[in-house]
């Protein structure tokens, strides 16, 4: 059960702080029904400024402003010029893609959950684009030379004492500085006392556990204070450590390391990252492909001279 300051202490002392976050993708990114990928940093649009809408057209066939205001809500940027961009992008890969269903005439069989124009993608991708399968010896090869990245995560049995303060109220987070250091300096000199001290200055409900938050691995904890705590050795650290929920005074009862895990236990992640690598590069080289043979106006994308095969 996780508290308000973010540690995962609970009355049961069932350990964490926080959670984690989720890394995402950014190769496939659009709004509903379109797909846009990642094939060169953001350039200017060929349209002119003076234009509230560029006038954009793919093989004579143009893109509206209706279609561009609907998709730039799936594109957040820091200014307006780079969101209708990324957009404009989206939707003119959606319609070369569009164009290369109708040329191929494929008849599509939607799926359960699928909208007709997801599954004429899909079918479409499945035809066109081929990815190699990485062997068992490519995935062995990547594992031998990254043994280093194959560890169990390291445990940490913690204690804490949290001074709680807004991340946005500088004064509050001073004086809550002054008040960890006085309170280092105590335990310094006296740290069986860092269970009473939990129990009347702590802001976590771990504090009904003498501030004891169980096995902390990673993931657990809010990342600015995990960055900080994997780094500590045994024993009362060294200076209060800062989150975004206040000042921490830590104490590590336990530190396990983590060991190395053999290539049965991960062969199966290599694969799948390995392959969704090629996938990606592979995919990037097919609209590449079709942006090369199309005649794209108003907006500057990068393609490929090869041509496809019908």
């Amino acid at each position: 059960m996780a508290s308000g300051c973010g540690c995962g202490g609970s009355n049961g002392g069932g350990g964490g702080c926080g959670s984690s976050t989720v890394v995402d993708s950014t190769v496939i990114e659009a709004g509903p029904g379109a797909l846009a990928v990642e094939l060169e940093p953001p350039v200017q649009l060929i349209a002119s400024s003076e234009q509230e809408w560029p006038i954009i057209s793919v093989n004579a066939v143009p893109i509206s402003p209706e279609a561009l205001a609907q998709e730039l809500q799936y594109h957040p940027a820091a200014d307006r010029e780079e969101a209708m961009y990324m957009a404009s992008r989206a939707l003119v890969i959606r319609e070369l893609m569009q164009q290369r269903i109708a040329e191929l005439g494929l008849s599509v069989q939607v799926g359960a959950g699928e909208h007709q124009e997801e599954a004429a993608t899909r079918l479409l991708l499945e035809r066109e684009v081929q990815v190699p399968i990485c062997d068992e010896a490519t995935c062995q090869r990547y594992y031998d030379s990254n043994r280093g990245r194959f560890h169990s995560a390291p445990l940490l049995a913690v204690r804490h004492i949290l001074l709680e303060c807004a991340p946005d109220d500088a004064e509050a987070r001073s004086l809550a500085l002054v008040q960890a250091e006085i309170l280092h300096e105590r335990l310094l000199q006296f740290p069986e006392q860092f269970g009473e001290l939990a129990q009347k200055y702590s802001a976590c409900p771990s504090k009904a556990q003498g501030g004891e938050l169980g096995q902390i691995s990673k993931g657990q904890t809010v990342p600015e204070l995990e960055r900080q705590l994997f780094t500590l050795a045994p024993g009362l650290a060294l200076k209060p450590l800062e989150s975004r929920y206040g000042w921490h005074l830590v104490s590590v009862d336990q530190r396990i390391e983590g060991q190395a895990l053999p290539y049965e236990a991960v062969a199966t992640a290599i694969r799948t990252q390995l392959q969704q690598g090629v996938w990606q590069k592979a995919l990037v080289q097919y609209l590449q492909t079709l942006i090369g043979a199309a005649d794209i106006r108003g907006i500057r994308l990068q393609g490929a001279d090869s041509p496809l095969v019908q």
